[in-house]
């Protein structure tokens, strides 16, 4: 229950602040997983890098993108704490757009922006992703862990609130 109404609490949080026009909205500085979690609602928490572990039977994994999916980048010396960003569009088996934060600026929040599939076997473990100010795809490729889909968690928390449900109608 308590990690409902978080998620609930957060999403509300992120709404809010999404609905505030750009000037007033100047000073905030997101941090790529907690903006990641409010706009995928996957409930996972650390550095983004972590994420990935953090998943493991709690969410669907996997390697081909889907909208909703957060993509999860490992991380490197230019990138510490890896990144995580959530799938908006599927445009080909090699090319997605995402929306995530503390990317192309400091702090800053990017929609849509196109990811390009760089691994030489199609599986997304390697990605080139829209850089603002060159105003195209970056030139470095990321390696990436996969996706975490985020409909598995949706579907067990369903699943709970059905057999609550059950429960309550039972006493």
């Amino acid at each position: 229950m308590f990690k409902r109404t978080k998620a609930a609490l957060c999403s509300a949080l992120f709404i809010a602040t999404v609905a505030v026009p750009q000037a007033a909205n100047a000073q905030t500085f997101w941090q790529c997983a907690p903006f990641a979690r409010m706009f995928s609602g996957v409930q996972l928490f650390g550095a983004a890098a972590s994420w990935w572990n953090q998943a493991i039977g709690k969410y669907t994994q996997g390697h081909a993108p889907k909208p909703g999916a957060v993509l999860v980048f490992k991380a490197i010396g230019s990138m510490r704490s890896g990144h995580v960003a959530t799938v908006t569009k599927v445009i080909s088996d090699r090319i997605v757009q995402v929306t995530h934060a503390n990317w192309s600026n400091r702090g800053g929040v990017e929609r849509d922006v196109k990811v390009v599939d760089a691994s030489s076997n199609g599986d997304w473990s390697t990605v080139r992703v829209w850089y603002g100010p060159i105003r195209d795809i970056g030139t470095k490729a990321y390696p990436t862990y996969g996706f975490i889909y985020s409909g598995a968690k949706a579907a067990t928390r369903d699943g709970e609130e059905a057999a609550a449900g059950l429960l309550n109608k039972a006493s």
